[in-house]
């Protein structure tokens, strides 16, 4: 196994942040020459902190899913956008250079948030295109384009009726009144989003099931394909929904019921073309 921690240089135009790569070495008596998918994890926080539960846990699982496993330890406030979408583009970037290295086929690199991270990813998806932000780190969109992207109960909407409005705020800061329309992503889709994987609970209290079903009807309206699967009952920030993220203080949060969704999400996954 590889395993890696590097820290990512932002050229002065974000902070530098720390990438830890969780990859499956090759061996001749399977398959010396094998690459494998590669999925950059995001985990959630509100722009605040990040969830140790939807970090290493989900990467290991995903590890033994088949996929190389990296996750991004991207900045929260009061650092501000556009820092992390910067952050989660070299990220992807980072994975594409060191794909001989790290066995990752170049062409298929994943990113899947949670919550706040999975407006981080969907952000990554609806912005890779513009070639502004690509060059404020000195790349090319195609050097920083994500291939797929799987949403995990997301944060998308800066709309007060259904927004997390303080994950808005951490990352915008003073900047909210100006760019909060922009952040606003079920509004940034178009035909260069990548394919996407959404799941989300029906009763999310937290981050309505809104923001999924906003951003698939944007994914819907460009001809993006996408799959989505809605939950009846959960709480939010389920992560793996399982007692390798939740301990009995928090029995509500381990639900049998919602624990499929990233083997359906690594079907969906191996699908893609």
């Amino acid at each position: 196994m590889i395993y890696e921690k590097r820290t990512l240089n932002l050229k002065g135009q974000a902070p530098d942040v720390q990438l830890t790569v969780y990859a499956m070495d090759n061996s001749p008596e399977v398959d010396a020459q094998r690459v494998r998918p590669a999925v950059l994890v995001c985990p959630g926080g509100g722009y605040a902190f990040r969830s140790f539960r939807e970090a290493e846990p989900v990467a290991l699982r995903l590890l033994a899913q088949g996929f190389q496993a990296m996750v991004l330890d991207y900045s929260v406030a009061p650092i501000t956008f556009p820092a992390q979408l910067l952050q989660v583009l070299t990220a992807i970037h980072e994975i594409r250079t060191h794909a001989e290295e790290w066995h990752v086929n170049p062409d298929r690199i994943a990113v899947m948030g949670f919550s706040a991270g999975g407006h981080l990813t969907a952000s990554a998806g609806v912005f890779w295109s513009k070639p502004h932000y690509a060059q404020l780190i000195g790349l090319t969109p195609e050097q920083v384009k994500p291939n797929a992207l799987i949403l995990g109960y997301p944060v998308i909407s800066s709309d007060t009726t259904v927004s997390h409005g303080a994950s808005i705020r951490n990352l915008l800061g003073d900047t909210y009144d100006a760019l909060k329309d922009t952040v606003s992503l079920e509004h940034q889709v178009d035909e260069h989003t990548p394919p996407t994987f959404l799941w989300h609970t029906w009763n999310d209290a937290s981050v309505p099931v809104e923001n999924a079903l906003r951003f698939a009807s944007a994914l819907r309206a460009h001809k993006v394909n996408a799959e989505v699967h809605i939950y009846m009952d959960g709480p939010h920030g389920l992560s793996l929904a399982n007692d390798q993220v939740y301990g009995d203080q928090h029995a509500d949060s381990i639900r049998p019921a919602c624990q499929n969704w990233i083997d359906m999400a690594a079907i969906w996954l191996r699908s893609l073309a």
